[in-house]
């Protein structure tokens, strides 16, 4: 499902995006994952332990075209309930 309130960036049209790391922390009891969608299909997946947190920087970095929308959702358990700390770092090239 879609971050409340939503989470997303719009390439501009005379620019491109690359997505440089992600931090994120879980406050649940339960594995979640954040999926990063452009332009709603499926482009990256984080899983995010238990009561845990990761950091993802980036080695293999491709270029998000311009214009294209990038969207933040998560998964989790049903009834699942807690807080999901998110830093996303894009730089515009």
């Amino acid at each position: 499902m879609p971050l409340r309130p939503a989470v997303g960036y719009t390439v501009p049209r005379d620019k491109r995006a690359q997505l440089i790391y992600l931090r994120a922390g879980n406050s649940t009891p339960e594995l979640i994952y954040l999926l990063l969608k452009r332009d709603g299909h499926a482009m990256r997946y984080f899983p995010i332990g238990a009561k845990s947190a990761i950091h993802v920087p980036l080695v293999i970095i491709e270029d998000i075209h311009p214009e294209s929308v990038i969207d933040l959702c998560v998964g989790a358990p049903e009834g699942a309930r807690g807080l999901a700390t998110i830093d996303i770092g894009l730089a515009e090239i």
